[in-house]
């Protein structure tokens, strides 16, 4: 990084300010661009009071700097739809048979179809068993052919797959005949890897920073995402999934901090938004490789190995300067400023830099606490949950509704995945007519709704058609891609505007704990599908869209709104 001396300065400098108070709109004017354009006024006027967003001005909102800084989540954002989505490849169909190459040992030439037939009792519909087998006897080839074998005893020496092409989970571990609960304990280990590190880290980023804790989750994606492909047991692979949720949730978070506090305005969104069109891009990424390669370890290895070219971020990424500025780092906030304003060919003033320092405090201190004690970032924090939770329940019943229908794995994530690059950059245009809450609400709205009509129409009652009929299985796929269309849109409208809402001193910690909701409606989603009870699931639905709707409402919009940093500051703009 530059040093301060590297930083070209001007010792007078006067910051462009108009009395736009006295701007006022004719009462028989109506034109929307009008008020558009006052609204951008008036949040000028309203930046003019924020110091740092005054030298974000002068370093350049978004130049050479700011560019690269939203290029280098690219690769990061794919790797964390990788890691994040991998196990569904993972557990492919597999038809085992007990392997019953004891009778080998009697006749060596016979071939498979032979020792099935001979060794392997069958359903009554006439296929094999998968998890019996005939009792092992010393008798010789012909006695075998001739009297039969009678008693069966499960399977004694493992299984075999002769009609499996590739290698996955099921058949490396045998997760067969009473073992295949294990698949879900992979989606239970890997949501509570979710839930404690959406409390840990987020907690993490903001006492060690958002450059350390960004390190420390791709640290976790080199161990534990890539070095999957090399463990040894499957109680060892469910280890690195757990550990790798945590860093995927570590990263989440903290880039989306960090391109928080650099960024500003539009450009503040739009970043966001292309980082979470590269995570959908990431999902096509995981399908492609999963259908060309063979093994999973293949899988792991292939898909895994751009995370090694992430190590030169301890010398390509810069810190946060708002966060630096709170923990009294002055020096070293200044110095990343004057590095992005050299990167940019920018100069900062010198009477702005010198009015970085707080007045009065040297370190903000904040703490988990103040979620509670504080009102207004107590009800940031559970109405945002609320949401979230929504958000993690719709998208995964219908994620698992969409398997009830035979879909081919690779459609189920292929056409979602490009469903949701173009629903993600239809926010941009969303944002700058409606703004940040009623957006979330809209998108919220239609993804709650196709959720609902999912669960609540029987399908013999849509249109005269019967249950087994094509147009029906169509019509019902084509609902839940528009519902992942909307919840997608809303996943990245939801975390625009928490970050925005949230204060510097805080903001990760707040992140951490609404994605808590996220996981938690994931878990809830798993459950209740499993019950198969009818009421339940659309109760659950119709209660948290209604109540996150209802409370998304009362929250104040922060488009064009300047950033909060300190608690002090937090409260006096919310109200």
């Amino acid at each position: 990084m530059a040093t301060e001396n590297n930083c070209k300065v001007k010792q007078r400098y006067h910051h462009p300010s108009e009395t736009l108070n006295q701007l006022e709109v004719p009462e028989h004017i109506h034109s929307p661009s009008l008020e558009m354009l006052l609204r951008r006024l008036r949040a000028m006027e309203a930046q003019q009071d924020d110091k740092f967003a005054s030298i974000l001005d002068v370093v350049g909102k978004f130049g050479t700097f700011q560019r690269r800084l939203v290029a280098l989540t690219f690769i990061p954002n794919i790797l964390l739809a990788f890691f994040m989505f991998a196990d569904i490849f993972m557990f492919t169909a597999q038809k085992p048979y007990c392997n019953t190459s004891w009778i080998l040992a009697i006749d060596p030439n016979l071939s498979e179809a032979e020792q099935l037939n001979l060794t392997l009792p069958r359903e009554p519909n006439g296929s094999f068993q998968t998890c019996l087998m005939y009792l092992p006897v010393a008798w010789d080839l012909d006695s075998i052919i001739q009297f039969g074998l009678n008693y069966t005893v499960s399977c004694q020496d493992g299984w075999i797959y002769p009609e499996t092409k590739k290698r996955s989970l099921v058949n490396e571990f045998d997760l067969v005949c009473g073992k295949e609960s294990n698949m879900e304990g992979v989606q239970t280990m890997f949501l509570a890897g979710l839930l404690i590190g959406s409390l840990i880290f987020g907690f993490v980023s903001d006492k060690l920073g958002r450059y350390p804790t960004i390190l420390m989750s791709l640290l976790g994606l080199i161990i534990f995402g890539f070095g999957a492909a090399f463990v040894n047991t499957f109680h060892q692979y469910l280890f690195f999934r757990f550990v790798v949720s945590q860093a995927l949730v570590c990263y989440a978070i903290s880039s989306v901090c960090l391109a928080t506090e650099w960024l500003v305005g539009q450009h503040r969104a739009h970043a966001i938004i292309l980082e979470h069109c590269f995570f959908s891009m990431g999902v096509m990424f995981l399908t492609g490789l999963a259908y060309i390669l063979p093994h999973w370890r293949l899988l792991f290895l292939v898909g895994g190995a751009p995370v090694f070219p992430l190590i030169s971020y301890i010398w390509m990424l810069p810190e946060s300067p708002r966060w630096l500025m709170l923990k009294g780092k002055l020096g070293a906030a200044k110095r990343v400023l004057c590095y992005a304003a050299s990167v940019n060919e920018k100069t900062i003033p010198l009477s702005l830099l010198d009015k970085l320092q707080l007045p009065g405090k040297k370190v903000t201190k904040a703490s988990v606490l103040d979620f509670y004690n504080n009102r207004h970032l107590r009800k940031v924090t559970l109405v945002m949950g609320c949401v979230w939770f929504t958000v993690g329940y719709s998208y995964f019943t219908m994620s698992l509704k969409l398997k009830d229908f035979g879909v081919n794995i690779n459609l189920t994530q292929v056409v979602p995945g490009l469903m949701e690059v173009p629903a993600r950059l239809c926010c941009i245009f969303l944002l700058e007519l409606m703004g940040r809450k009623w957006s979330l609400i809209l998108t919220l709205f239609q993804g709650s709704l196709m959720c609902l009509l999912i669960l609540i129409l029987p399908p013999g009652l849509i249109l005269g058609w019967p249950s087994s009929s094509p147009q029906l299985k169509s019509m019902m796929v084509l609902m839940i891609v528009l519902g992942e269309f909307s919840l997608a849109a809303s996943a990245s409208v939801f975390f625009i505007y928490t970050a925005e809402l949230l204060p510097t001193v805080l903001r990760a910690t707040g992140l951490g704990l609404v994605s808590l909701a996220w996981a938690a409606g994931a878990i809830s989603s798993l459950v209740v599908i499993q019950q198969k009870l009818t009421f339940l699931p659309i109760f659950l639905c119709c209660i948290s869209a209604f109540l996150a709707l209802f409370l998304c409402s009362l929250l104040p919009e922060t488009q064009d709104q300047p950033l909060s940093d300190t608690l002090e500051h937090y409260s006096l703009q919310m109200r």
